[in-house]
């Protein structure tokens, strides 16, 4: 969600060079982006494991090395769009003389030079509204933030190999149910009724997700059989490319529904304890939310377990939804193709 900054800035300070800094799990999602200089990796999780094992002389030697690498580049403006203490630590680490922090929590102004909090998102829908706002206060253009995450050919040639595996199944729908919270969770009766609606309709389903979530992907294709998975199986960019050979997402509020709303999938996401966002670039995402007197609860759940925000949402709600998704898309290609024919 905060991928759009890329071209914005891109935009704004087109002689600049501009490196990103992010953990190695991630780092897939924009290793391959073409505008970025440098993508600087964090080990914060063998900063962690030497803590854990009180190496503490390592740790430091290893936070110093860190240092050196980020001031070598001689920053200008240091951009932090998480806005937590860690964070703004590696922020403050680089020494740049502008540090601009997003929403600052756990105290982590203390380590910017400027704070940006953006107005309530009811002010502006879309998807990845509190990163719009910052990249217009560092002077881009509101058209130029367009979220962006580039397909590598190795990770397109991965899900070929893939597809190819499975026989080349067509008309391929990305489920996308896991995420860290399971208040954030639809349920997996449901997910299994929704597979077997689009089975009928001649689509393939294939659920995505993590190394952590294959055992529920399994247990989802057991209950409904021709339904394929490839949770685990894949790197999370090859999951966005795989997501980009679909005709459907249907999906949580989990990164992976991201890459839909940013590919300008068809995209239907299902939201209760949590709520992002209520509108995609396009009228291809379409959010299924209730604003019930407890949502959005984000960590603190009241329903004891009920998760009643999730329940409303039904079946067939999902459903109408994604045939709608859908049919706006194909209108939308085929005045396209008219057009172009015209011209």
């Amino acid at each position: 969600m905060t991928s759009g900054l890329i071209p914005a800035l891109h935009a704004r300070f087109p002689n600049a060079e501009i490196s990103w800094l992010i953990e190695p799990a991630a780092a897939p999602l924009v290793q391959d982006n073409p505008k970025l200089t440098n993508v600087l990796l964090w080990e914060r999780a063998s900063w962690r494991k030497l803590w854990h094992e009180r190496r503490f002389n390592e740790l430091l030697q290893a936070v110093k090395a860190f240092r050196r690498t980020l001031r070598s580049h001689q920053f200008d403006l240091v951009v932090d769009a998480q806005g937590l203490l860690k964070s703004s630590f590696c922020a403050w680490l680089t020494g740049a003389p502008r540090r601009v922090v997003l929403k600052p929590r756990e105290g982590s102004h203390l380590l910017a030079t400027e704070s940006v909090t953006p107005p309530s998102t009811h002010d502006d829908p879309r998807i990845s509204a509190e990163y719009r706002y910052l990249a217009r206060q560092l002077g881009a253009k509101d058209s130029d933030f367009q979220l962006d995450l580039p397909i590598h050919p190795k990770a397109a040639d991965k899900v070929q190999n893939l597809l190819d595996s499975w026989g080349h199944p067509a008309q391929l729908v990305a489920l996308c149910p896991f995420t860290t919270r399971p208040q954030k969770h639809w349920f997996e009766d449901q997910w299994s009724l929704v597979a077997q609606a689009l089975l009928k309709k001649g689509y393939t389903p294939i659920i995505l997700g993590g190394p952590g979530d294959q055992e529920t992907a399994e247990r989802l294709c057991a209950q409904t059989p021709g339904v394929r998975h490839a949770a685990g199986k894949l790197k999370i960019n090859e999951s966005v490319a795989l997501i980009a050979r679909c005709q459907l997402l249907i999906g949580v509020d989990t990164g992976l529904t991201h890459v839909g709303s940013a590919l300008k999938l068809p995209t239907v996401a299902l939201f209760g304890s949590t709520n992002p966002y209520t509108a995609g670039d396009t009228p291809l995402t379409r959010v299924l939310y209730d604003r019930l007197p407890c949502s959005p609860c984000h960590r603190h759940p009241t329903c004891h377990g009920r998760f009643d925000c999730m329940r409303q949402l039904t079946v067939e709600r999902v459903l109408t939804a994604a045939e709608e998704v859908v049919k706006f898309e194909s209108r939308n290609t085929s005045q396209e193709l008219q057009i172009k024919a015209e011209g």
